[in-house]
Formats: structure tokens, C-alpha cells, sequence
């Protein structure tokens, strides 16, 4: 056989920023997929809402409400699901956040907010499920949700983009570091796609025409189409990948903003 599976079937993955937009669709797609999924958020009622979905699907979702950005809580989490579940199979750092402010605005306070929402709690998350992957001995795998803005420069947000491209550059280093074990670490790369977060932005008809004037497709993405890459990347389907980072971009990447 050739066709190697898509399935995530009796595997148990993490996913942060779960209560909503990209987070709790990949969640879901996990769970459609096959796979039982923890749920991290900052909002009890938010995860609540992801878990109904999962669990209308047949398959176990486990919530913790918890700051990504707090190592003891983190690590308390990640012991709990390889307690609750035996295994930890695929982690997704998906909590992130940003503040559009001009760089010669930017205080103190919005440079560790941002820097410590997108980039220290990846590492915190990484580094406590890659302790567990790496024990288990049956490697894992670890997908971190980077942004164009690591790649190309776009117009404001300098410390966001600061840290996606961070976060780029730290999948090759884990990717090489812990590709021994097993353990396979990739990025994706998205673009605008519809969520809550994008909802008043994409209300701007200018603000979209700008948006659409780079990119190739002509359209803004929808989450369907960020999910299918995530599951591609958690799959034995992609066995063989690590280190990379996936654009799910329209081609925006083709030539920048």
C-alpha cells in the first residue's frame, strides 16, 4: 500500500488557545479524526463549548483552564493527561495573541504580554509534553501555529511578528534536537482565515481589499482549510516531515504584503 493513513485513531493530543477560532477547529478535527483531546484555555466556558463538540463525536475531551505562560500549572496539566489517558501523543501550540501597535509605540508591558503569550508559552507546553514524548519512547509530535508574519514583514505588529518568527526558527532547533527520539516538531504558517479574533477586521471592506490584493487565491481562508494541514501534519501521512513549516497562505507567501 502506498497511501499511508490520515487517521489520528487512538491517539491523544494537546491543543492550546481550544476555546476558540483555529484552536477549537483543530481540536475538533482531531477528534474527527479519531483522536481523544485536551483542551487549554483560559476560559472554563469556552473549553466547555469545544469539549460538547468533541464529545458529540465519540471521543474523550479533557479541559484545563489554565495561563500557558505558568510553568508549575503547565506542567501539572501535561502530567494529568498522560495520567488520565497513559499517553501524549500530539501537542499544538496554538495560544497567541496581538496588539497592533506602530514600533515606535510599543511600551514594555504590550512586549512581554505578547512576547510571553506567543513564544514563552510554545516553549513551556513543548518542553513538558517533549519530557513525556521522549519517556514514552514512541516519539510524538509537536505542531506549533507560527503565522506569515514570521516570513514576511507586514505593516504593524512588530513584537507578534517578532515571535513568529521566533517560533519558526525554534521548530528547526527542537525538530533537530529531538528528532533522535522520535519526536517530530513542524509549524504552520497561516494567513487570514475567519475567526472571532479576524471578525472586525474583516468587516473593514478596505482592510480586505488590501488583504486581497496579495493574495493569489482571492479570498479569505476558512478554518476547514487550515484543519485538513494540522491532521496532515499530526498523521503518520507525514512521517517523514520535520523541522518545516507549512503556509496555509492563499500564496500570500509568494511575494509578501
Amino acid at each position: 500500500m502506498f497511501l499511508p493513513s490520515f487517521r489520528l485513531d487512538g491517539k491523544t493530543a494537546l491543543v492550546t488557545g481550544a476555546g476558540r477560532g483555529i484552536g477549537r477547529a483543530i481540536a475538533i478535527g482531531f477528534a474527527e479524526a479519531g483522536a481523544d483531546v485536551a483542551l487549554i484555555a483560559r476560559t472554563e466556558a469556552d473549553l466547555q463549548e469545544t469539549a460538547s463538540h468533541i464529545e458529540q463525536l465519540g471521543r474523550n475531551a479533557y479541559i484545563y483552564p489554565l495561563d500557558v505562560t505558568d510553568r508549575q500549572a503547565v506542567h501539572d496539566a501535561v502530567a494529568d493527561i498522560k495520567q488520565q489517558t497513559g499517553s501524549l501523543d500530539i501537542v499544538v501550540n496554538n495560544a497567541g495573541m496581538n496588539i497592533r501597535t506602530p514600533a515606535l509605540d510599543v511600551t514594555d508591558h504590550e512586549w512581554e504580554t505578547i512576547m510571553n503569550t506567543n513564544l514563552k508559552s510554545a516553549f513551556l507546553v513543548s518542553q513538558e509534553a517533549g519530557r513525556v514524548m521522549k519517556e514514552q519512547k514512541q516519539g510524538g509530535n509537536i505542531i506549533n501555529i507560527a503565522s506569515v508574519a514570521g516570513h514576511v514583514a507586514l505593516r504593524t505588529g512588530v513584537v507578534y511578528a517578532a515571535t513568529k518568527a521566533a517560533l519558526i526558527q525554534m521548530t528547526k532547533v527542537l525538530a533537530f534536537e529531538w528528532g533522535r527520539y522520535g519526536i517530530r516538531v513542524n509549524a504552520i504558517g497561516p494567513w487570514y482565515f475567519r475567526t472571532p479574533l479576524t471578525k472586525t477586521l474583516l468587516e473593514d471592506e478596505a482592510y480586505v481589499n488590501d488583504i486581497l490584493a496579495v493574495t493569489p487565491l482571492k479570498r479569505i481562508g476558512e478554518l476547514p482549510e487550515l484543519v485538513g494541514p494540522a491532521v496532515f501534519l499530526a498523521s503518520d501521512a507525514a512521517s517523514y516531515i520535520t523541522g518545516q513549516t507549512l503556509f496555509v497562505d492563499g500564496g500570500m507567501t509568494i511575494h509578501g504584503f
